[in-house]
């Protein structure tokens, strides 16, 4: 599922096409949106947000177009009247005069008020965004020592949404492996020492990886490593996907576990228990 920075890029593509513009024509795949199709046509859009992995367009009318890609979904941009040569399913096209920004494969699509965002089951739930610049080192400990959380395995908590919105399961490992805590640690375990080092984590690589398109590796590392030759999914992660490569720190073999349903990748020796 694609993670907090890739929505975010994703959404500032769409924001390029269609902000400032009048849609002159919006279209729903689905039965039940299609009254919105009259109310939403014509209307120029004012923006075009985030809020972990969802993403809302706002409409001058006050409504807004909530859209979850889930799994499989997908935005592309595109000149008026041209279309990608794909085998998915349209579920969503908003078109101006210039650009259509078209939505494929997800089925996570609602239109609301402004109103209803505060009440809407997902977005309610969320924690404080990743990404968001208010989302800093005081707010992230202060989110480690609520009663909610602290008692709570990392492995499991980087991905509670209501936890951090925007966190997923590759950046989950990312952020263990770079604060050299095991998945099976809980925040009230941690020293001080430790807490930083993890806060300084969830800050930085989630930003890294969207403003480099995906890379939590060391820069010059993950450089180095695609001008020898390696693809760019060779180069980008410390240890996700990695499992029983070296790792870049001590040489030992990356694991993998499956923890909370999901794959999860480690270093036995640098995300010791301990």
């Amino acid at each position: 599922m694609p993670e907090g920075p890739e929505i975010r890029r994703a959404a500032d593509v769409v924001a390029d096409c269609i902000v400032g513009r009048v849609a002159d024509e919006v279209w729903f795949a689905f039965e039940h949106l299609k009254p919105f199709e009259r109310q939403l046509s014509g209307v120029e859009v004012r923006a075009v947000e985030t809020r972990g992995k969802a993403m809302l367009t706002r409409f001058a009318n006050g409504l807004v177009i909530y859209s979850h890609n889930q799994l499989y979904g997908r935005w592309y941009c595109h000149p008026c009247g041209e279309r990608p040569d794909i085998q998915r399913q349209l579920r969503l096209a908003m078109h101006n005069r210039k650009s259509s920004a078209l939505l494929y494969s997800a089925s996570d699509i609602e239109v609301l008020c402004e109103s209803e965002l505060a009440k809407h089951p997902f977005l309610s739930r969320l924690g404080p965004d990743v990404l968001a610049p208010a989302t800093d080192r005081v707010l992230l400990l202060s989110r480690l020592d609520d009663k909610c959380f602290r008692n709570r395995q990392l492995g499991g908590l980087l991905t509670d949404q209501s936890f951090l919105a925007g966190l997923g399961n590759y950046l989950r490992c990312e952020i263990l492996f770079v604060s050299g805590l095991h998945p099976r640690r809980r925040p009230v375990q941690l020293t001080g020492s430790q807490r930083i080092r993890l806060t300084e984590a969830m800050l930085h690589l989630p930003r890294q990886s969207y403003e480099t398109g995906g890379i939590t590796n060391d820069l010059v590392r993950a450089h180095e490593l695609i001008t020898a030759g390696a693809g760019f999914e060779v180069a980008r992660f410390w240890v996700f996907r990695r499992e029983g490569l070296p790792c870049y720190r001590c040489g030992a073999p990356i694991v993998k576990q499956v923890l909370g349903g999901q794959p999860t990748y480690l270093c036995r020796q640098c995300q010791k228990m301990i």
